[in-house]
């Protein structure tokens, strides 16, 4: 078997993944459509494993492609595109009439932006940071928002006015400049590159477990805020 007729073997691994970060993504639709929003919220944060699986699996296989990189912003703008913006409205802003669906349209046209300016913007496969906050991590930040605030499938018309203002928060940062770092690797050296942020994982691990996962939504807006803080910091530093 020549080198040649072994590369799409081994892109089927990583794309597979992705295939399956599209699929939940789709499924989460069926289920707002359904009413289910927290069972939606969940199959958003499966989508994002998948969607982090198949950034390992390429890196592990030494498939990366940009065929992969397509179908993975395919995939994203659906998952955390649509399925957190079609979520957020029709269990936060759908009471605001016109104004909500404003809200939500302005999470997916800024989602999609953010995907399109980072396809334009890649040279190469390999990340050191993201520019603007990344989509994943604002469809997870909602869905967070959701499994927190969320009583019997109900989110109380009280939070709209921060259900509106962390939408539009979102929306802006995918599109700013601000600097959002990449996870570490799970290896030796990817733990001395990043140690803060490997120590942030390991924190927010036993958070998750002392609290039976209600900090899941304070983790997720203090990786949003650090963005931004962090951001300052360096350019203070740059500048002096």
């Amino acid at each position: 078997m020549t080198l040649q007729s072994m590369k799409p073997t081994k892109r089927i691994f990583p794309n597979s993944f992705t295939s399956l970060n599209l699929l939940c993504g789709f499924l989460s639709i069926l289920e707002i459509a359904q009413q289910n929003y927290v069972l939606a919220a969940w199959l958003i944060g499966a989508a994002a494993i998948f969607d982090a699986l198949d950034g390992v699996a390429a890196r592990i296989t030494k498939s990366s492609s940009q065929f992969g990189v397509e179908l993975d912003s395919l995939s994203d703008v659906v998952s955390f595109g649509v399925a957190p913006a079609f979520l957020i409205y029709e269990i936060g802003l759908k009471r605001l009439d016109t104004l909500g669906i404003i809200f939500a349209g302005i999470f997916l046209l800024c989602g999609a932006f953010r995907l399109a300016r980072f396809n334009t913007q890649l040279v190469g496969f390999k990340k050191e940071y993201f520019v603007g906050l990344p989509i994943p991590t604002a469809a997870l930040t909602i869905a967070a928002y959701i499994l927190v605030f969320t009583t019997d499938n109900y989110l109380s018309s009280s939070y709209s006015f921060y259900t509106s203002a962390l939408v539009l928060t979102l929306s802006f940062l995918m599109v700013s400049r601000f600097r959002y770092e990449t996870l570490p690797h799970l290896t030796v050296r990817g733990v001395k590159e990043k140690p803060f942020h490997f120590s942030f994982i390991i924190i927010s691990v036993v958070s998750l477990l002392l609290t039976n996962g209600k900090s899941i939504f304070l983790i997720f807006l203090f990786i949003v805020l650090f963005g931004i803080f962090n951001s300052v910091y360096l350019k203070l530093k740059k500048n002096k």
